[in-house]
């Protein structure tokens, strides 16, 4: 056992957390990946009928999406449209690496 080894610091723990808790159900899990696939804004109607998930419940859970920024809102006029976040997605898996102890060259961070 290397008695070397660290805790993460708590910020970085709770970034972490907050991550891995939005991805802690599977309807947010296929909205992440259907905006990532699509690679264009989508609306809250077209997430709908894409997902076969209700209107309020996507709603729902792109809100906590957007929280950890892994989704990002642009309001146009009434309208809202939805992105995924490349910054945010692109470092989960390094995130995890971190979590796990694994060297990775540099602490990512979600912008």
């Amino acid at each position: 056992m290397n008695n070397d080894a660290k805790p993460l610091d708590r910020a970085e723990a709770e970034e972490y957390a907050s991550w891995f808790k939005a991805l802690a159900d599977a309807t947010r899990i296929q909205i992440v990946s259907l905006l990532a696939r699509r690679r264009e804004p989508m609306t809250v109607g077209e997430i709908v009928t894409a997902s076969g998930v209700g209107q309020s419940t996507v709603s729902h859970h792109l809100k906590i999406l957007a929280e950890v920024r892994f989704v990002l809102v642009e309001r146009q006029g009434t309208s809202s449209l939805y992105r995924i976040n490349e910054n945010c997605v692109s470092c989960f898996p390094t995130a995890a690496d971190v979590v796990m102890g694994k060297p990775v060259p540099a602490t990512p961070i979600c912008d």
